[in-house]
């Protein structure tokens, strides 16, 4: 039979029996879903619904101020209706086949409208255009209200653009495109998966969405993530020590310590052999030791911040120098950890202790007078609400603190893996990064209150004897240590022009340099991989303000690592034998990684 004559292939129509199965399970599970719940409400009981974030009276003050202002709010609806005139004339020009320009278009990066079809079908196209002017006009209309005071505005801000996000056409299987043709091509499998998977994701949150974005079985920390070789060769309540094998003859006379946030765990810095910043930090000669913080109960409950330095960055000091038995040590602080890297280093000043002879802080603030859009989760309102539920369970669970996280980037960390999820149908993609970012931490209580309170609310790590530590008041500006300061220009958590405000605040030289990407990609930035680029300025000193420093910046393809380095070599370039960890004077307790940084709290069941 010739080619024109073949019939094309006839569509495979889902087995009757199959699909009813499915129902029926579903059916099933979501009854046994729906009873839990209802019972768990009836022991609750029925309370008065609680404002914790205090988003209803910064939205009703937002509406007043709007509401005295009546010539501008017709202005903008005046302005909205425009633009819906103006869409509206681009669309019956596509449907005659005219050329016209579009009246709005997604930003640079945004994937939601990556489909071709939401450009080229006209239907698409509105609906697309439709979405983006609407959620423009809401967002100027919120963020420009008269007299607001800046807590309500930030409020009003975000969750209104959590309220944006959440209504693009992309979320939806009718107005999506891509899903519109999946559900067409399986007959609806798609959603049905996706109602499956949806339920599987309540299932293993107890009752609670939390969203799967990883496969968790494809990795294995210690087997393909966290796998540099190294010994535990230290070990308290609070952390382990790990010192990694030399890949060099000689190494450099300084061991390096790096201290991770206890927010996260310390592999994020080991994922792979071609991203991982220790394998590097090793091949280029250092002996690396890492602290991997335990993943707290409520028996660590009155843990505080203070013993986080005793029993974690001072712990660590002292066992990295007897272990090598060098008494200056180049430091690392991560994020948190570079916050308590800052808070030790005017300790061991204040006790004129000159042991850390270098310190590199990455995304790390010192001063919280730019916190960025957590600071919207940070009142006194919240805090204490939120010291009473740490109070009762004795620490801050990790999946509470993720979803905060989450929520800043939310199209990207929610919403992307909704559609993928339960709209697709699909199975997430097996990502070591987002492997790392679902292994969450809990924070106990009483550091955690201490940590909320006196830096992000009062913002006293930056003042002279602002905390005491150890019954030291803590003086960062008397730090005459050489310190290094990576920040990255996209970064949400902690951002860039923050960080630098707290490179200010100490006494010494002092070299920042600005990543591009943000607080984990601009971090984990392998030269191999010649990405994002970085911005210096060598001038002398810093200048008194960010952007005068960025004025004067000078951008640089490839990693900043490779800066950092060198940075840390021109102070010292002494080197000595290679250190084995097994033969130092500490005892070698376990391999690598340990078992603290093996515990994960999705696979622990809750009573």
């Amino acid at each position: 039979m010739t080619a024109q004559h073949q019939e094309p292939p006839k569509a495979q129509l889902p087995d009757p029996k199959e699909v009813a199965k499915t129902y029926a399970e579903i059916a099933q599970r979501a009854s046994k879903l729906i009873t839990e719940h209802m019972q768990r409400q009836l022991k609750k009981g029925v309370g008065t619904p609680a404002d914790e974030l205090g988003i209803a009276h910064a939205f009703m003050d937002m509406m007043s101020k709007m509401l005295a202002n009546p010539y501008k709010l017709a202005q903008t609806q005046m302005n909205l209706v425009w633009d819906y005139l103006s869409l509206w004339q681009h669309s019956m020009m596509r449907f005659t086949s005219m050329p016209s320009t579009p009246i709005a278009a997604p930003v640079k990066g945004d994937s939601r409208f990556k489909d071709v079809e939401w450009e080229e079908h006209f239907i698409f196209d509105f609906v697309k255009q439709s979405y983006l002017i609407t959620a423009r006009h809401v967002h100027d209309a919120v963020s420009k209200v008269e007299g607001l005071p800046e807590n309500s505005q930030k409020k009003v801000n975000f969750f209104t653009r959590q309220f944006i996000d959440a209504l693009s056409p992309s979320n939806f299987a009718i107005t999506n495109p891509e899903v519109l043709r999946e559900t067409v091509r399986s007959h609806g499998h798609n959603l049905l998966n996706g109602f499956n998977n949806l339920l599987r994701d309540i299932e293993a949150g107890d009752g609670q969405l939390r969203v799967k974005m990883t496969d968790p079985s494809a990795f294995e920390v210690g087997r393909n993530v966290g796998t540099t070789p190294g010994k535990v060769v230290f070990q308290n309540e609070l952390i382990q020590l790990l010192q990694f094998n030399p890949t060099t003859e000689k190494v450099r006379k300084r061991p390096l310590l790096i201290v991770p946030p206890w927010i996260n765990k310390f592999y994020i810095l080991d994922l792979r052999q071609s991203n991982s910043f220790i394998k590097w930090a090793t091949d280029q000669g250092h002996t690396v030791f890492v602290i991997s913080w335990v993943n707290p109960n409520e028996n660590l409950a009155q843990k505080s911040f203070e013993d986080c330095l005793k029993e974690g960055s001072l712990a660590a000091l002292d066992a990295v120098c007897k272990q090598t038995g060098e008494q200056e040590v180049n430091t690392i602080g991560y994020c948190l950890g570079g916050t308590l890297l800052g808070s030790t280093m005017g300790y061991l000043t204040a006790e004129k202790d000159n042991r850390i002879a270098s310190a590199t802080f990455f995304v790390a603030l010192l001063d919280f007078s730019v916190p960025g859009e957590l600071g919207v989760f940070i009142d006194e309102k919240q805090v204490s609400s939120l010291e009473k539920k740490m109070e009762q369970r004795g620490f801050l669970e990790g999946a509470e603190m993720a979803t905060t996280f989450n929520m800043l980037r939310a199209n990207d960390l929610i919403w992307s893996f909704v559609v993928n999820n339960y709209l697709m149908g699909k199975q997430p993609f097996p990502f070591d990064l987002l492997y790392w970012n679902s292994d969450s931490t809990r924070m106990p209580y009483k550091m955690h209150s201490f940590y909320l309170r006196n830096m992000y609310m009062h913002n006293l790590l930056r003042e002279p004897g602002g905390i005491t530590l150890c019954d030291v008041p803590i003086d960062i500006g008397k730090i005459k240590t050489p310190s290094y300061f990576i920040s990255t220009i996209d970064d949400h958590i902690a951002p860039w022009k923050g960080v630098y405000r707290g490179a200010t605040c100490l006494g010494g030289p002092v070299r920042f340099v600005l990543g591009g990407s943000g607080h984990i990609a601009g971090i984990v930035n392998p030269p191999s991989a010649n990405k994002y680029g970085y911005w210096i300025n060598d001038g002398k000193s810093l200048p008194e303000t960010p952007e005068e420093w960025f004025d004067a910046s000078e951008q640089h393809q490839g990693s900043w690592w490779t800066d950092w380095q060198k940075w840390v070599t021109d102070i010292d370039d002494r080197k000595v034998p290679a250190r084995d960890p097994a033969k130092g004077k500490l005892k070698v307790i376990e391999d690598a990684p340990g078992s603290f940084v093996k515990f994960r709290l999705d696979t622990q069941k809750k009573a």
